[in-house]
């Protein structure tokens, strides 16, 4: 049962990331976050660093569910959550699926990442 409440929330976080990754930016099934792509780093790059971004989500929720060096794992999401998120909050707030409020949806993913 122990191992169960454990294994329910690492699933639930690298889902999060692969359907991320995957379906919003490598498949670019939501062209939103291709557009919050191009905001921050213009057009030119917008396809290429967007695909990039997507495979790297994927490998991250490969590297969630691997446990290997979970500590560190741990803290390359709250970093990339953090950066990710202070950026587009700043430059691309219109873009996001709930503006502002991202910043706390953020937060609360962090939050659960540290306990």
């Amino acid at each position: 049962m122990r191992n169960l409440i454990k294994t329910i929330p690492t699933i639930a976080i690298s889902l999060v990331w692969l359907i991320n990754g995957l379906f919003c930016k490598v498949l670019n099934l939501v062209p939103r976050h291709q557009l919050i792509v191009a905001r921050i780093l213009g057009h030119e790059y917008s396809w290429i660093a967007t695909k990039t971004i997507g495979i790297l989500e994927i490998l991250m929720a490969i590297w969630i569910v691997s446990k290997i060096n979970s500590g560190l794992c741990t803290l390359t999401q709250i970093v990339i959550i953090a950066t990710m998120n202070t950026i587009e909050f700043i430059l691309a707030p219109d873009l996001l699926l709930f503006g502002h409020i991202n910043a706390l949806v953020a937060t609360c993913f962090i939050l659960n990442q540290l306990f």
